[in-house]
């Protein structure tokens, strides 16, 4: 039978439109390690599961030689497919049609695909991969940057919102994966910067490499404005896979419940990984991964402020968001880093109706000039106006040290937690046995015969009253004292209980804080 002339010239039609830029293009694409904006969405999603949308969208403009140009797509594909069967609304920025610039009708593109992601309330996956705003169309290009901005803002907490770099992402178009979720940057691909290095070396006088000022290890390690980092675009995409698999598609779903998986007990027992020394580090990965279903555990920004992990894993079947102190790195102090670091994942958990599990084991605040000049206070008040203003499920375990503004910023329940358990070994104290001692102690070691014996004395005298969970125990601070292979059990039974509770709050516009 005949292939109808429409049907020819349709098809016709939309192999130009996917050639992009041309061949060369592709080939100029493909030769850095990078695919192609389709062959993205295609890794991306689940088999022929994509509509692509606004296929013969074309720009507009009429200055500077663009009248009558052709570019294909305007350098941007967007459409819905599905994720392990959830749907998800997608674009990504072809760098193969003028640079994957942005200007009006390409920002428009981007739009109607954010509402339909934000109307239809399933995830937005944002593949960046653009040299920036089109010059050659003026305002209208920051105008559309201006409404992608919007519409991150106002979809922020109702659905999940996630960015990859892919290419460059550079000068206004850096705060549209600011304001999103989840950044995802893969090594010598991915460059992220306000200014580049021809700026920069022009105004300062700096020389300074694109992988050196905006490179994904930088993002991931140093600013803490890329949350996950991988070594090819195809470990990023199984990334992608694996998180939007773990969280809810909108602030109205819950996440998807999986039948419940015991944990690999055989390589994590809880009971042997703490140790008795108060003094020696320890995994806390390793504590998480004990009782978690699996011991599958999803970590967030890895490799930024590792003195704090935090994450998605499940517990019975549902799944659960761990904030845990890491003693193998900085012995688990709290700093600025940290406190953004765990603020903003606890406030994406209570906006998504995740309930937050607390590892604790800390000294306390990390001192020092620099911190202090830093912002400490301001940036450790994140943390606890995150905890506070949180009405999720809220479960905190304490398994050694717990003292000073540490302990009460680590979900206590100062800080309504909902349930706060306690292993024997906790210590729950203003401050360090030693220091304390120092300090009330002070006069009568000076004045001993043998102050170092009497020091000691002293600290012992401290610990026995004051190093153990059984003063706020006692206080009802600690709603009980378990043992550590208890620990999951517990979790389970408290989460099913919390997630009954109603919060009430005054009724308000909202809280400022402490940004």
């Amino acid at each position: 039978m005949a292939v109808d002339e429409k049907i020819l010239d349709l098809r016709h039609r939309t192999q130009a439109v996917r050639l992009g830029g041309g061949e060369k293009a592709i080939e100029k694409q493909k030769a850095i390690g990078k695919m192609t904006a389709r062959e993205r969405i295609e890794t991306l999603l689940d088999a022929d599961s994509f509509q692509e949308y606004d296929t013969f969208v074309e720009h507009a403009c009429t200055d500077f030689g663009m009248q009558g140009k052709a570019l294909p797509g305007d350098g941007v594909v967007i459409g819905i497919g599905t994720i392990g069967g959830k749907p998800v609304a997608v674009f990504a920025q072809d760098f193969t049609v003028a640079g994957g610039s942005l200007g009006l009708m390409h920002a428009r593109k981007i739009t109607k695909i954010m509402d339909y992601a934000l109307n239809m309330r399933m995830p937005l996956i944002g593949i960046n991969d653009s040299g920036g705003a089109r010059i050659q169309e003026g305002v209208n290009a920051l105008a559309g940057y201006g409404e992608i901005f919007f519409r991150n803002t106002m979809a922020s907490g109702v659905i999940p919102q996630i960015s990859v770099i892919l290419g460059p992402c550079a000068g206004g178009a850096v705060y549209s994966p600011a304001l999103t979720d989840f950044v995802f940057v893969v090594d010598n691909i991915s460059k992220m910067f306000i200014t580049g290095p021809e700026v920069i070396k022009t105004v300062l006088g700096e020389e300074i490499s694109m992988e050196e000022l905006g490179g994904a290890r930088v993002h991931c390690e140093q600013t803490g404005n890329a949350h996950f980092f991988a070594q090819s675009e195809a470990e990023c995409f199984d990334q992608i896979r694996k998180l939007v698999a773990t969280i809810p598609a909108s602030n109205t779903q819950p996440a998807e419940r999986l039948a419940t998986v015991e944990p690999k007990t055989d390589t994590y027992r809880i009971g042997e990984i703490v140790p008795a020394d108060p003094t020696q580090p320890y995994d806390v990965r390793d504590i998480i991964r004990a009782v978690s279903d699996g011991s599958d555990f999803v970590e967030v920004m890895e490799l930024f402020a590792a003195n704090i992990v935090v994450g998605f894993g499940r517990i019975d079947g549902e799944t659960v968001g761990f904030v845990a102190n890491q003693p193998l790195v900085m012995a688990g102090v709290l700093d600025c880093d940290s406190s953004d670091k765990a603020a903003r994942f606890i406030r994406f958990c209570d906006a998504f109706n995740i309930p937050i599990v607390t590892i604790e084991d800390l000294p306390g605040y990390l001192p020092g000039v620099d911190q202090e000049h830093a912002g400490v206070i301001r940036h450790g008040a994140k943390l606890l106006y995150a905890y506070s203003e949180a009405t999720v499920p809220k479960i905190t375990v304490i398994l050694r040290k717990a003292y000073g503004g540490g302990y009460i910023a680590m979900n206590s329940r100062h800080l309504q937690a909902d349930f706060v358990f306690a292993w024997p070994r906790a210590e729950i104290a203003v401050m360090g046995p030693e220091g304390a001692a120092n300090v009330i102690f002070r006069k009568e070691i000076l004045a001993a015969e043998d102050p170092e014996q009497m020091r000691q004395l002293k600290i012992q005298e401290y610990k026995d009253k004051f190093a153990n969970p059984y003063v706020a125990a006692a206080k009802g601070y600690v709603d009980a004292v378990i043992e550590p292979e208890q620990t999951r059990r517990c979790l389970i039974q408290a989460l099913g209980v919390a997630k009954r509770k109603e919060a009430l709050h005054p009724k308000k516009k909202h809280g400022i804080p402490p940004f």
